[in-house]
C-alpha cells in the first residue's frame, strides 16, 4: 500500500481514487457557477467537479492544493482546481472538462480553510460520501484532523 497522508497508508491506488470519483460526479455535485454556463451532462462528467475533486483527493492524499484561473477567448471563464503530492507530482482528475480549447494559468498555491468550506460544503460532503461507498472509509477531511 503506498503512504498516504500523514505516513498512513492507504489501500487504493490512484486508479482506484480517479474510477471513484469518475463514478460519483453529477448534475447535484456540480459546480452551480459552471452549470449556470453550461449544464452538467454524463458525456462530460468532470464538468463543475474540480475544486471538490481536489478536496476529496487532499483528504485521501495529502499535499497541496492548487488553483489557476481559466479563460476561454481571452476571457476569464472561472477557476480550475487540481493538486499537488508532496513528491511535487501535480495531479488533475478534471482537466478533461475543458474542451472548448479553455486554457488555465496563473497556477497558485492555496491553503485549505480549517473547517467547512464556505461555499460548496454540502457538494463536497456529498462526493466525499459516495466516494467512500465505492473504496471504504477515507482519511478525515484535512483540517480537521
Amino acid at each position: 500500500m503506498p503512504p498516504g497522508i500523514l505516513g498512513v497508508m492507504i489501500p487504493w491506488t490512484l486508479k482506484d481514487i480517479d474510477e471513484a470519483l469518475r463514478a460519483s460526479w453529477a448534475a447535484d455535485t456540480c459546480s452551480p457557477d459552471d452549470v449556470s454556463r453550461v449544464p452538467w451532462h454524463p458525456g462530460n462528467p468532470a464538468w463543475g467537479h474540480c475544486d471538490i475533486t481536489a478536496l476529496v483527493v487532499n483528504d485521501i492524499l495529502g499535499g497541496d492544493l492548487m488553483v489557476g484561473e481559466v479563460y476561454l477567448d481571452d476571457e476569464q471563464a472561472g477557476y480550475h482546481w487540481w493538486n499537488r503530492l508532496a513528491s511535487g507530482i501535480e495531479i488533475d482528475l478534471t482537466r478533461e472538462q475543458f474542451r472548448l480549447g479553455q486554457v488555465v494559468t496563473a497556477d497558485r498555491l492555496v491553503e485549505r480553510p480549517p473547517g467547512p468550506l464556505p461555499r460548496r460544503w454540502a457538494e463536497y460532503e456529498l462526493l466525499r460520501d459516495r466516494v467512500a461507498a465505492r473504496l471504504g472509509s477515507l482519511p478525515a477531511p484535512a483540517g480537521t484532523r
